[in-house]
C-alpha cells in the first residue's frame, strides 16, 4: 500500500480515523462491562437492605414515596421496619444512603452505597454517626430533625467536616419523611439550616475553608 503523503488533509483524516476506533472500542468496553456493573450495584444494594433492617424478615418490592425508594419489611403479616435510600449532595458529590427504620421511626442502621466526599474528612459518614462516643451515633434515634450541633442540633458533626455531616443528616430527615410518607421538605430541617446560614454565611466559609484545608 502507498504511504500517504503527508498533508494537513491525511493528517486530519488519521486524527478522525484514530478518534472513530478509539470511541468503537471505548464503546464496546461499556457494552461488555454494563451488564456485570449494574449487576454489583443490585448486590451491593440488596446487602445493604438486608444490613439495615431487623434479621429474617421478609422485604417487599420498592415503592416510590416523596422520589424516594422505600421498602417495607414483614414478619409474616405484620410490618415491623423500612429501609428508604436517600441522597443528598456533600461537600464533593452526592451522598447515597440506605437507612432503616424501625415500626417508632427510631434508625435501625445505615450503609453508604456511595459518596466521593474528602478522604480522612467527610468520608468518614461511612461509620462517623454509628459510632457511640458523645453524641455522633444516630442509631436508635427517632428522624426527622436530626442537625448538627453547629446548627443549634444535638449530633456531633464530622470534625473539620461540618457540611459532608450537614448534608448526611438532611439526606436521613428526607428518608425518614419518605418512610412516613409526607412531605420531605417539610422534615428535612431545610428551613433551620437556610437561616443558620443567612444569619452566619462567614460561618459556613469558615467551615468549607476547613474541609479545603484538611483535604490538603
Amino acid at each position: 500500500m502507498a504511504k500517504l503523503e503527508s498533508t494537513l488533509q491525511n493528517m486530519i483524516l488519521s486524527l478522525v480515523i484514530i478518534c472513530v476506533v478509539a470511541a468503537g472500542a471505548l464503546a464496546g468496553v461499556y457494552i461488555l462491562t454494563k451488564a456485570n456493573i449494574e449487576a454489583q450495584e443490585t448486590a451491593k444494594k440488596q446487602a445493604a437492605i438486608l444490613a439495615v433492617l431487623p434479621e429474617g424478615c421478609e422485604v417487599a418490592d420498592a415503592e416510590e414515596i416523596a422520589g424516594l425508594k422505600v421498602y417495607k419489611a414483614y414478619q409474616g403479616d405484620e410490618w415491623i421496619a423500612t429501609a428508604v435510600e436517600t441522597s443528598e449532595t456533600g461537600f464533593d458529590g452526592q451522598q447515597v444512603i440506605m437507612v432503616g427504620f424501625n415500626a417508632e421511626g427510631e434508625v435501625i442502621n445505615y450503609e453508604v452505597l456511595k459518596q466521593t466526599e474528602t478522604p480522612g474528612l467527610g468520608a468518614h459518614i461511612d461509620h462517623w454517626f454509628k459510632d457511640k462516643k458523645g453524641n455522633q451515633s444516630i442509631i436508635g434515634r427517632k428522624a426527622g430533625a436530626l442537625s448538627v450541633r453547629q446548627d443549634s442540633g444535638d449530633v456531633d458533626a464530622i470534625t473539620a467536616a461540618t457540611i459532608s455531616s450537614r448534608a448526611f443528616l438532611k439526606a436521613i430527615n428526607k428518608a425518614y419523611a419518605a418512610y412516613k410518607g409526607g412531605n420531605v421538605e417539610a422534615h428535612t430541617g431545610a428551613s433551620q439550616l437556610n437561616k443558620a446560614e443567612e444569619a452566619s454565611g462567614e460561618e459556613v466559609n469558615v467551615e468549607q475553608a476547613n474541609e479545603e484545608e484538611g483535604a490538603l
